[in-house]
């Protein structure tokens, strides 16, 4: 389970999202209401990910990123009503890896944490060993994105704009497929082929029924998924 900061003065905006955090069952949440709070929790605990406001009673949003980049590379994220360029650049140069100006989607933002979590947990070539491979030589699956929709392959989750979706099996493997090879058409064969097996003696049009399905489990982010006509399926972002 990640661990996530919030910092934000505004007491029911701060609640709605460490509510929506903790209700993903993906994270354990600190919540912090002032400045001075959030740096009593970056002194006392690390974090996977912070999100920070930056107008805030006593040291601001600015201020914490700075002692936080000190003893953390975690991902950070500003939310606030300073929209102009000069905040955003000054953001970024203090090491800040996002910046969401008020007011936002909440399951926007937490599909930008897990996007950016996925990013700073993916192994780097030169640092995946055997230990981190597993004895079987297998590494874990990084998480896929598209759009408002995460596919966790290793848990065998799905995020559809912040929710957690229950597919059948497959549903999710069909979108694994599709995610896997975002942008590429994939023929009714193909998929048959990979998620049904070659020896799938039924006709192609059990991938439209199922697609279907899928479309509809994935709410409005059903959409990525296209029709080709004469060519098959595709999901774009």
């Amino acid at each position: 389970m990640a661990r996530v900061l919030i910092v934000e003065d505004a007491e029911a905006l701060r609640e709605l999202i460490a509510e929506h955090f903790r209700e993903t069952g993906a994270f354990e949440v600190d919540a912090a209401k002032d400045g001075n709070e959030g740096l009593r929790f970056v002194s006392a605990s690390t974090y996977d990910i912070a999100i920070l406001d930056i107008m805030l009673p006593g040291p601001s949003g600015f201020d914490i990123c700075k002692i936080l980049r000190r003893k953390s590379n975690c991902p950070i994220v500003f939310l606030t009503a300073l929209g102009n360029e000069d905040n955003i650049l000054k953001g970024y140069a203090l090491g800040a890896d996002e910046y969401m100006v008020k007011p936002f989607s909440i399951k926007v933002l937490y599909a930008k944490c897990l996007a950016l979590l996925a990013r700073a947990t993916e192994p780097r070539v030169d640092e995946t060993s055997d230990t981190q491979a597993g004895k079987s030589g297998e590494k874990e699956e990084k998480i896929l994105l598209c759009g408002g929709i995460a596919l966790n392959p290793s848990r065998m989750e799905v995020l559809a704009d912040g929710e957690e979706v229950v597919l059948a099996p497959k549903e999710y493997f069909l979108l694994k497929v599709l995610m896997e090879n975002q942008g590429r058409v994939l023929g009714r064969q193909k998929l048959l082929d990979l998620v049904w097996g070659m020896d799938f003696d039924g006709g192609d049009r059990v991938v439209d029924n199922h697609i279907k399905k899928l479309r509809k489990s994935l709410g409005s982010s059903g959409g990525a998924i296209k029709t080709v006509i004469g060519g098959g399926y595709k999901i774009t972002c």
